[in-house]
């Protein structure tokens, strides 16, 4: 992250404050993603399945922007610059405000959310684009930060962080979000289905105790595939970094995910997971299209990624993984920080 500091009285316009903290930070990615999918049959592993390899790309600029008042309390802004290959046009996503002061910290607008900021829900970072990010237990069922898009911020998103030592909790809101409690095909609403108002409450607790962080999350919401509950743990056994996490959620089913990762060398960093997902009614994908529940989205995913770390914030990427929907994806590539 590089910080920049602006101290000129036509960016800081409150008196007696002397100076206002701008950081810039990010990441770029480059490389080629392969997709497997299902032919005319829409079912995997047949002859008249499909794949294709592309170009895939990623440009990311983090604008962090913080000034504090002389009660020690500070206050600001986040947004984000994303664009992904084949993109059009470069603009802001939805900002995150904040107020902050010790461990205690209010955000409004695109929101973290509970569920998605709580430890194990993101055990490792497969390959270089995620490869579907299947080894997320609560599968985005519940507010989430939104790097391209207005995440909570058009639902009134609301939460509040606190941290203490090895103690943390996170507790987060939204409402005004339209669902039909998964009554859709493909996305679209079925004859007779009602739109009703998703409302949300999460929270999460989490402390860290000998190496381990143990973590329980629960969710009040109206959208029945939302998640309802979450539990995980995670440390180090052994020479790997080992978390297991379980989420029930609801008619999205229970998801059950083992994922590890260990250094190999002092650059190299080797990922796995494995996920086990059941009682799957109807099923919401991770770009929001709402699918007919089968089999094909029950049962199992894996995956495994390596990271070689080249030095100065740059390194090699690359992974595959079988997803819930039978889908493969593999990737490699390059990824640089700054």
């Amino acid at each position: 992250m590089k910080k920049v500091l602006f101290a000129t009285t036509a960016l800081v316009a409150t008196a007696g404050v002397a100076a206002a903290d701008v950081t810039f930070g990010g990441y770029g990615r480059f490389g080629v993603l392969y997709n497997s999918t299902a032919g005319a049959d829409n079912i995997f592993d047949t002859a008249d399945d499909v794949s294709s390899s592309n170009i895939t790309s990623r440009f990311r600029l983090q604008i962090t922007a913080t000034a504090e008042s002389d009660m020690g309390v500070s206050f600001g802004a986040m947004t984000r610059i994303n664009q992904d290959n084949g993109g059009s046009g470069t603009g802001l996503n939805g900002v995150r405000f904040f107020a902050k002061s010790g461990g205690l910290e209010v955000g409004v607008g695109n929101i973290y959310g509970a569920l998605e900021f709580m430890p194990g829900m993101y055990p490792i970072d497969l390959g270089l684009t995620g490869l579907g990010y299947d080894y997320t237990a609560f599968n985005f069922n519940g507010d989430a930060y939104s790097s391209g898009g207005a995440g909570a911020s058009q639902q009134n998103g609301v939460e509040v962080t606190y941290k203490m030592g090895d103690l943390s909790m996170h507790l987060s809101a939204s409402d005004g979000g339209t669902t039909f409690n998964n009554n859709t095909v493909a996305g679209n609403p079925v004859v007779g289905a009602t739109a009703i108002q998703r409302d949300r409450v999460a929270a999460h607790i989490a402390y860290t105790f000998s190496g381990f962080t143990f973590a329980l999350g629960g969710q009040d919401s109206s959208d029945d595939g939302d998640t309802k509950f979450a539990a995980s743990v995670g440390g180090n056994v052994g020479m790997a970094n080992v978390t297991l996490a379980y989420a029930d959620n609801g008619t999205n089913g229970d998801q059950v995910t083992l994922a590890a990762s260990f250094d190999v060398g002092a650059a190299t960093k080797v990922q796995a997971y494995y996920a086990d997902r059941s009682g799957a009614t109807a099923l919401r994908g991770n770009d929001g299209t709402v699918y007919v529940a089968g089999t094909e989205y029950n049962g199992d995913s894996y995956g495994i990624g390596v990271h070689h770390d080249l030095g100065g914030g740059t390194s090699i990427r690359g992974g595959v993984a079988r997803q819930f929907t039978g889908i493969t994806r593999a990737d490699v590539g390059v990824r640089f920080n700054f």
